[in-house]
This record gives C-alpha cells, structure tokens and sequence, in this order.
C-alpha cells in the first residue's frame, strides 16, 4: 500500500473490507457512495480520494462484486445498480500514472462489459416481472446501469467505440419493450454527442446492424416516443457522418416514404423534416418502378434481418437453460450412482460381518458342545450333525428348485388358459354363424316312374324270399323282453355311478384349479400376513370368495343395458345368458355341481 497522505476514511474502509467475509464486502463497498458525495471536498481532494480508493483495491473490489450472482448480493439487484453508480464515479476524473495501459486497456472495458451485462440482466427482469411495483423497480435500477455507463464513457470518451462494440449492447437494443429501448436510444445518443465520428470506427457489421434496429423499429412500431428517439438518431448520424447518408439512401431507398406517410404530424415534426432534406439532398426526387421495388425489398430485408436477430437472441437463452438442465441432471445422475455405490459397498460389508459373526457363534457352539460330549461319542456326533446340514442343504435346494419351476410353469398356465377362452369364444361365434345362416327350402322329392318302381318291388320281393322272418312264440317273447329290462336296469345303475365319479372327478379339478390361482396370486412369503394363511387352511373361505364374486358378476350382467345384449337375441329363450360369466366361473363347484 502507498504511504502517502491518505484518506483516512478509505484506509479504514479498506482495512474493514480485509478482515470481512465475502458476504458483507457489497455493503461495505456502498459506503464508498458517502465518501465520494462529501460535499466539503474539491476538484482535487476528490480526484485524490478517486486515486487513493484504486491504489487499495476499492474499485477493483466493485468489479469483482458485479461479475458475481448479483441476485445472491444482500440487497440484489439495488446493491449492483449503487456498486455500478459507485465504479462509474470512481473511474471518472481518476488518472493513473502507474500502469496506466492496465487501467485503460483492460480495467475500463472489463468495466463497461460488467455494466452492459448487469443492465441486459435488469432488462430482462423488467419485461418478464408482472407485478407493477416490480416493474417500477427494475426500471429504476436499469436507469441507473445506462447512467453509469453514460458517465464512464462522458469521462473516458475512447470507451464510446468499446460499447459499440460490445454484443450486449446490441441485445439491449433490440428489444420490442418501449422503456427499455427508449433509455438504450438515449445512451446511443449521448455517445454519438460525446464522440460523432464512432460509427466511422466501428466495423461495418456493427454500423449496419444498429442502423437496421433504428429503421426497423420505425417500421414495426407505432409509438410515438420510439419513433422521436429513433428520427433523433438518425438525424445526429446524418449531421455528424456526411458520409453515411449515402449509405441511407442506398440501404433503406424506401426510408422518405416511411417517414413521411406513418410519422408525419406525431409531434416531432421538425427533427423528421430536417433528416428527409437531408435524404431528399442525397437523392432526386425522381423514382422508377425499378427503384421502388428495390426500395421495397431494403424494407423487407431490414425487417427480416430484425426478426431473424429477435429470433436467434431469443433462442440463446433457452439453449443455455437446456445445457444448465442435463449437466444437473447428469451430475444428479452420477451422485445417485455414487450413493447407490456406497451402499452396496455398505451393504455388502454388513454382510459380511453378519455372516462371520454367524460362523463364529456356530464355531464357538460345537466347541461348547464337544466339551459337554464324551470322547467316544465324538465321530457319532459330528456324523448327525453333517446328516442334518446335508438334509437342511437338501431342503433349500428343492424349495428354491420348486419356487423356480412354479413361477415358470405360471406364465404357462396363464397363456393356457388364455388360449382356452379364445378358442371357447371362437367356437361360440362360429356356432352363432352357422345358426343365423338360413334355411334351404324344402325341395319335393322327385316322383318314381312306373318302371323304377317296378323294379324295386322287384327287389323287395326277392330279399323278402331269400331272408324269411322268423316265427317267434309269446314265452320266447316275454322271456327276451324280461332280459332287455334286467340289462336296461343295470345299465341305468352303472351310468349313475359313473355320473357321480365324473362329478366327483371335476369338483377334485375345480377344487385343485381353486388352489392353483390362489397360489398364483398369493403374496410372496416376505409379505404374507395372518389374513393370507386363512385364505389357505380353510375351505369354505375361497368357495364364499368365488360365489360372491359369481353374484356380483351375476348382478352385473342383470343391470346392462339393452344395447350391450344385443348379441344375445339369437339365443334360446331357456338359456341362461353365462358367456361372459364363464370365463370367471368355469372352475367353480359347490356340492359336486358346476
């Protein structure tokens, strides 16, 4: 630090700011705005106080602060505008005699570009806020940024081009909000005041494309406050570059009759009369129908050049939301894994432990149980114990070997009994195809001729002769008849036995069907309750399941409308409507019955 005469309120300050935390240095820093207004200082305490703030780092520190997260500043966006007042002023009137090319080649334009920054950041804050008070705030602020700005370069004229220059600058131009741009025009004229020769420095890119947002903005808007501050600047450009208004007649050839037909008698009527003379000295009044459609084509082209600038601006931000929004989601990505990671690894080590804690207590039991064991019975011992290891091993096996065969043979039986209601539904509308089919006409056998008909008595008689019926007496007959009826009987017998074993055969199945779909749908045993085994020790409660599930579906049938039996009208009158039940009902018996 220099050792001169120094301000005693900045060395206190600068002192306060080093041994403070990164989080008070913004509001320590508004102090500096005191220091600088103190109305007892001079032309030339006050430019000593400006040198002495840079020699310790002050101003350098209000950089630092407006290139952070403003909105994490205490104060937001209020403490950024003062700190920009505050850099503006110390920089204005401050002549750095050491390093001096640091100061003007690198300090001041990294100032002007965190200013442009810091106003393009308000801008869009102010057109995206929606309450009115908020509004009024955000234009308050952003006033102040553009004039901070206005007297750094009023201070520095050589910073004028630099803002030119700048990209921001020209997004804070081309904006279709009315405030905004109106305070933006008015920077853009305080530099032309400051420097007029600018635009003869600046690259032809950047000439063409703020004089293309001033024409556009007279095409496309029909505000008068726009329109007087865009015919403003283009009448100081025309007054101060002769040389571009060559370029405005050649670039905009439809310029005059813009002016003269939309802006005619909008209250700046002087400043529009002064800027056609000037255009109408440039060019004669004579136009041909050539030069009017290239005076038309310049308009087109200015305005899609301002639409396709609008549209690539307007992009840039939702491209940088989309890149911010996969790197989260990437780096949220790899810190689950991470996580995950950490607790297999856990997980696995617990594991681990378990089981070693679990062979040791096994290890330390068949050392208790071979002290208490007498020596002799040693070898029978250690041979029941690997018996019941061998047979505990057995038993997993074969249940995790079952478990895994069931849960095959499950998707199976499901597919099976899918194919069994297709085929049933298929046969069933196959059946009602055939009946709906008409009738043929009865066709009257065709007659016999005489002759055909002579020559089958022919036959008949001949068979009669060669097969004589035989005579049988009334004992023969009756004894014959008791025999049919003895074999009638027995036959009724055998076929009702076998009719209650079918019906015994089929409740055994729908009974085993039963405990096939309970199993299928039962929980797994690590969520099995009390409530689950009683589903399967009893067996009136999955028969009372199904029976009520068959009345509900029952119910059901009863209460559709009309226009979902329409199917049914081909059916007979003393058949019970049961198509869609049976696909729920088909393995349900109660009391030997289907």
């Amino acid at each position: 630090f220099p050792m001169a005469a120094t301000d005693p309120r900045v060395l206190a300050l600068a002192a306060q700011i080093t041994e403070s935390r990164e989080q008070e240095i913004p509001l320590l820093l508004l102090k500096l705005k005191g220091i600088l207004s103190s109305p007892s200082l001079g032309c030339e305490e006050s430019n000593k106080i400006k040198q002495d703030i840079y020699d310790y780092g002050l101003t350098q520190y209000c950089l630092l602060v407006l290139k952070q997260d403003h909105s994490q500043l205490r104060g937001a966006w209020a403490t950024a505008a003062q700190l920009a007042e505050i850099l503006s002023h110390c920089c204005v009137g401050l002549e750095v005699k050491e390093d001096p090319e640091e100061f003007y080649k690198k300090f001041l334009p990294s100032a002007i570009d965190s200013l442009l920054v810091l106003g393009k950041r308000l801008q869009a804050r102010f057109i995206r806020a929606i309450k009115d008070k908020e509004k009024q705030d955000f234009l308050h602020w952003f006033q102040i940024v553009t004039d901070a700005i206005c007297w750094l370069f009023g201070g520095h004229s050589q910073l004028a081009a630099c803002v030119l220059q700048n990209d921001r600058f020209l997004q804070l131009l081309i904006t279709d909000d009315v405030e905004t741009a109106i305070i933006i025009m008015s920077v853009l004229h305080n530099i032309l005041r400051i420097n007029s020769s600018v635009l003869l420095q600046v690259e032809e890119e950047t000439l063409h494309s703020v004089l293309d947002e001033l024409v556009y903005k007279l095409s496309s808007t029909t505000n008068p406050a726009v329109g007087s501050a865009a015919t403003k600047l283009l009448l100081l450009v025309a007054k101060f570059c002769k040389q571009l208004v060559q370029l405005f007649t050649d670039r905009y050839k439809g310029l005059k009759g813009l002016l003269s037909k939309q802006w005619t008698g909008k209250g700046f009527d002087r400043e529009l009369n002064q800027l056609l003379d000037l255009l109408y000295l440039e060019q004669s009044n004579g136009k041909g129908e050539m030069q009017k459609r290239h005076q038309a084509a310049c308009i087109i082209q200015a305005a899609w050049r301002g639409f396709q600038t609008r549209k690539r601006l307007k992009k840039l931000p939702q491209a940088v939301i989309t890149l911010q929004r996969s790197f989260r989601a990437k780096r949220e990505q790899e810190l689950q894994h991470l996580t995950k990671q950490k607790e297999d690894e856990a997980l696995k080590l617990q594991m681990q432990l378990q089981r070693q804690r679990a062979m040791r207590l096994f290890h330390e039991r068949q050392l208790a149980l071979l002290e208490v064991v007498h020596a002799s019975q040693v070898n029978k011992y250690m041979e029941e114990m690997e018996e019941k290891s061998a047979l505990t091993i057995q038993r997993f096996w074969r249940g995790y070997r079952a478990r895994r065969i069931f849960h095959q043979q499950k998707q199976s039986l499901k597919e099976y009994k899918a194919a069994i209601i297709i085929q049933r539904a298929a046969c069933k509308f196959l059946e009602k195809r055939r009946r709906r089919k008409p009738l043929s006409p009865w066709k009257e056998p065709k007659g016999l001729t005489d002759e055909q008909r002579l020559a089958l008595q022919q036959k008949v008689d001949d068979y009669i002769k060669l097969h004589p019926a035989s005579q049988m007496s009334e004992e023969t007959s009756k004894e014959l008849h008791m025999q049919a009826q003895a074999k009638l009987a027995q036959f009724l017998l055998r076929s009702r036995l076998d009719q209650r074993a079918a019906q015994r055969r089929e409740a055994l199945l729908a009974q085993v069907n039963t405990d096939v779909e309970l199993l299928m749908n039962a929980p797994g045993l690590a969520e099995t309750t009390e409530k689950d085994l009683g589903a399967f020790m009893s067996r009136s409660i999955p028969v009372a399941t199904k029976a009520r599930q068959t009345h509900n579906t029952m119910l059901k049938y009863t209460r559709w409308p009309w226009w979902k039996k329409l199917g049914d009208e081909f059916m007979e009158d003393d058949v019970i409507p049961d198509d869609a039940i049976n696909a729920e009902l088909e393995t349900l018996f109660i009391g030997g019955r289907k």
